[in-house]
């Protein structure tokens, strides 16, 4: 009787979907999180550019160390 009931409970763990579901949701919110930090990342140096520049073309010496 017991085997019977773990092979019903373990058949039934098999089917559920929902366990994919969430999964699925970890997996798509960890690719969100790196292309994110991936377009911070670029937004910085392209940021730290910028202000490089501005800060060479108004000669600001040691200000802009």
């Amino acid at each position: 009787m017991i085997i019977q009931a773990i092979k019903t409970s373990v058949l039934k763990f098999i089917k559920d979907e929902d366990g994919l579901t969430i999964v699925e949701y970890a997996v798509a919110g960890g690719l969100i999180t790196v292309a994110v930090a991936a377009a911070f990342t670029d937004l910085g140096a392209n940021v730290h550019t910028r202000i490089t520049a501005l800060c060479n073309a108004v000669g600001g010496g040691a200000a802009c160390a």
